[in-house]
């Protein structure tokens, strides 16, 4: 019957596109990745792929058959990693890495409390992106961190919201933009846009370019600044704009359609190969009690 050995090499082709692909990411030959697919063909009585093109492409059966060989190795994996967890309680070591733009005033008592309950932890910080700091969980980098949800997140990522954050499109004080009330969003268009983007230079699904004129940076404070020089106009979170916006260098973007703020779910996030450790578990816990970001 069907092995877990086969449904790996099913999925990973699947995700990697070809066997060759599955077999480097796998670590195992081209003809052993072929022949679990094979076997796992012989044992479903169907064809999983069709071979006939440059590259396998998966059948209707293939289809059907994948969400449940996905499920099932995810599972699995899930299972292993609790298992090791039993063995693992002395785990002592954080790594925190948290998007510049959510604000962390009660860090300090979180990481007093988590500290009380294990006297031995190790911790480290890092700042960056919230799409640069899902890569590093995902890869273990980073044994947690606080980003902005984002619609797309690996299958070996375990997360939760604490909370919300309230963002508006802001230009300085001094820019056209802020000169008169523009009819509609397509007026913006017209100026240059301050965008976050990670270092690999993907977009965040809701900051996506807008205008044909683009600036990139990797954390929310440089779009301030350069919100603030006069560079552009942006999308920042209402708690970074505000001084800016009290002290008259920093407004709003006067559109006719005033509400055009919106909020962004606030996610911690952990590898699930280390989400069930209590060291772990105890950090989510403090996030969701003490941090709960508010709109």
């Amino acid at each position: 019957m069907f092995s877990l050995e086969q449904l790996e090499a099913f999925m990973e082709t699947v995700e990697s596109g070809s066997f060759s692909n599955a077999a480097r990411l796998l670590k195992k030959a081209q003809s052993v990745i072929s022949q679990h697919v094979m076997n796992l063909e012989i044992d479903c009585g169907v064809e999983l792929f069709d071979r006939s093109g440059r590259y396998p492409v998966l059948t209707a059966e293939g289809s059907k058959l994948l969400p449940y060989a996905r499920a099932t190795i995810l599972q699995h994996r899930r299972l292993k990693h609790t298992a090791l967890s039993l063995f693992s309680s002395q785990f002592s070591e954080v790594c925190l890495a948290v998007d510049e733009g959510i604000p962390i005033q009660r860090i300090s008592e979180i990481i007093r409390l988590l500290e009380s309950d294990f006297p031995n932890i190790e911790l480290e910080f890092l700042s960056a992106s919230s799409i640069d700091i899902i890569d590093m969980v995902h890869s273990g980098r980073a044994s947690t961190g606080l980003i902005f949800s984002e619609l797309s997140m690996p299958s070996s990522i375990d997360f939760e919201s604490i909370g919300v954050i309230e963002f508006d499109l802001y230009v300085a004080s001094s820019h056209p933009l802020a000169k008169s009330v523009a009819p509609n969003m397509d007026s913006l268009r017209l100026y240059r846009q301050l965008c976050i983007r990670s270092r690999n230079t993907k977009t965040s699904s809701f900051q996506q370019a807008f205008s044909p004129d683009v600036w990139y940076a990797d954390n929310y404070y440089v779009l301030l600044e350069l919100a603030l020089q006069g560079h552009g106009w942006c999308l920042l979170p209402e708690h970074m704009a505000s001084t800016s916006v009290l002290s008259g260098n920093l407004t709003r973007v006067p559109i006719e359609f005033e509400q055009i703020g919106w909020y962004a779910n606030v996610d911690v996030i952990q590898h699930q190969d280390k989400s069930s450790l209590p060291l772990l578990k105890r950090l989510r816990q403090l996030f969701r009690e003490l941090l709960v970001v508010h709109k």
